[in-house]
């Protein structure tokens, strides 16, 4: 099973260096923004069709150890 939280990656010149999916420009927080809001997995892969169900996956999980201080600094992108 591959690791999900090597989807994140934090690159300084990639949105002012927040926790991105893959380098690309959408950030973690966007992506837990439309999960608190009730936006469904499957409502956010249509809004965004470039993005993969691994991905959302991933920011839960980045979020989950960011909560828990167990993240470790990702290599920039």
């Amino acid at each position: 099973m591959e690791n999900l939280i090597e989807r994140i990656t934090i690159n300084p010149e990639v949105c002012n260096g927040k926790p991105t999916i893959r380098g690309m420009r959408i950030t973690v927080k966007t992506i837990l923004d439309f999960l608190a809001a009730g936006d469904s997995v499957e409502n956010i892969l249509k809004a965004y069709p470039f993005l993969e169900e691994e991905d959302i996956r991933a920011c839960l999980e980045f979020a989950s150890m960011a909560i828990d201080h167990t993240h470790k600094t990702i290599k920039a992108a």
